[in-house]
């Protein structure tokens, strides 16, 4: 089977899925939802970023974008999926790319609607302080925003190939997102910079004073990605199905 009806496949397989579709929603909602209480208080959590405060919710979001990546990967290794579907997809390499681009493509599509939806709603929340965010950086922070969620999405999925479990990628993942990069970054100075989560959230603050700038900080994140979908797409041309 060639690549097209190989993506074909593997994206009639996340649309039927409804825990994957629920993801793509709580994507939307609980970044828009968390965003917005930030926003009604920028001077808190954000420092007075009201560009961060408009974004403020992708630190719940991407939880969403995490678990609809590792799930649609995870969910070949049960029930001999995998070899069902090796069956028509010889390659492995070629199919692993068609679950990425499956993946990536949604994921993205949602980023991007929750990135401009943030910034309308944080704008319209913060009041005068939303005329902070120049036009400039509200696209880069809208489109930043989407970006970031399609290169998390892509870092579970590939995390999932290794691991060969949702449970356990989220494991892994959520703790050290939500805990455990904060805890380091206050431990390690500038070498916390370089954390995937971290350097991809550059790009949606107004002003920041670390190594790594918006675009090169999503390069970094872009990286990691790159890296674990390269140690997915191995262990699964290596492992048996």
């Amino acid at each position: 089977m060639s690549f097209t009806p190989a993506l074909h496949a593997e994206w009639i397989k996340i649309r039927t899925l409804r825990s994957l579709t629920g993801s793509l929603g709580a994507v939307l909602l609980a970044t828009t939802v968390f965003s917005a209480l930030a926003s009604s208080d920028p001077g808190g959590s954000t420092g007075g970023d009201s560009l961060f405060a408009a974004f403020f919710g992708i630190s719940f979001g991407q939880v969403a974008a995490i678990a609809f990546g590792a799930t649609a990967v995870s969910s070949e290794f049960q029930g001999g999926a995998l070899r069902v579907s090796l069956s028509a997809v010889p390659r492995r390499g070629r199919w692993f790319a068609a679950k990425a681009t499956a993946i990536a493509a949604p994921v993205l599509a949602v980023g991007l609607l929750t990135g401009f939806v943030n910034l309308a709603v944080g704008e319209a929340v913060l009041g005068s302080a939303g005329d902070k965010i120049t036009w400039t950086q509200g696209l880069r922070g809208a489109v930043g925003c989407g970006i970031y969620l399609t290169l998390m999405a892509l870092f579970a999925a590939g995390l999932s190939g290794v691991l060969r479990s949702g449970v356990a990628t989220l494991s892994i993942l959520v703790p050290f997102l939500l805990i455990a990069s904060f805890v380091i970054g206050d431990m390690s100075g500038g070498v916390a910079d370089f954390l995937p989560d971290r350097a991809g959230q550059v790009v949606l603050h107004g002003t920041w004073d670390g190594t790594l700038g918006p675009w090169s900080g999503l390069a970094v994140c872009g990286l990691w990605t790159v890296a674990a979908l390269g140690a997915g797409a191995w262990s699964v041309r290596r492992r048996d199905a």
